[in-house]
């Protein structure tokens, strides 16, 4: 089974995603964890997703670019966190695939499809703002619109949270 959860910053998507994970009751879950430490507000962020994962069983793995690279354990429940900033270090890093951003985290998803049992995978809602970006910025939102499409057509459920509610998409 693949599960896409989506929603805006803050709207809950992690803790259902989690909830999500744990209801499955899998001996083995993993946690593949997405976002470059940068700064103090990213290990502010890290921090508080670990604290809020502690004593729910789960391994952290932390795979910021080659996600097909990922060691991932047969018959595993595998949460990926998140599809935003997979895209981003693709696209940003020194070592992501800038020419092939979509390819790369695809043939990721695709690797941890093939390995787990279950998966869950997390991304953001970061097209309805109203803001006007730099150039850089809308191919990163390009980028992340062809991913986020491609995976819910991969997925077999869909579920959008807004406000800590799911909303079933498919």
């Amino acid at each position: 089974m693949i599960l896409l959860v989506t929603g805006g910053s803050g709207s809950g998507k992690s803790a259902y995603a989690e909830s999500r994970c744990m209801e499955l009751k899998m001996q083995k879950m993993l946690y593949v964890a997405t976002m470059e430490p940068f700064g103090e507000e990213g290990e502010r962020r890290i921090a508080r997703h670990r604290k809020l994962r502690e004593g729910k069983g789960f391994e952290t793995l932390e795979c910021y670019t080659h996600l097909e690279e990922a060691a991932i354990p047969a018959g595993a429940v595998v949460l990926l966190e998140c599809l935003s900033n997979l895209a981003a270090n693709e696209m940003y890093s020194d070592d992501g695939r800038k020419d092939d951003v979509v390819g790369a985290v695809m043939e990721g998803i695709h690797h941890l499809a093939g390995k787990a049992e279950h998966l869950v995978i997390v991304t953001n809602n970061v097209f309805s703002d109203g803001i006007s970006y730099d150039d850089s910025t809308k191919e990163y939102q390009r980028c992340l619109a062809r991913v986020n499409a491609q995976t819910a057509a991969l997925a077999d459920e869909m579920v959008e949270v807004v406000a800590g509610i799911p909303i079933r998409v498919k």
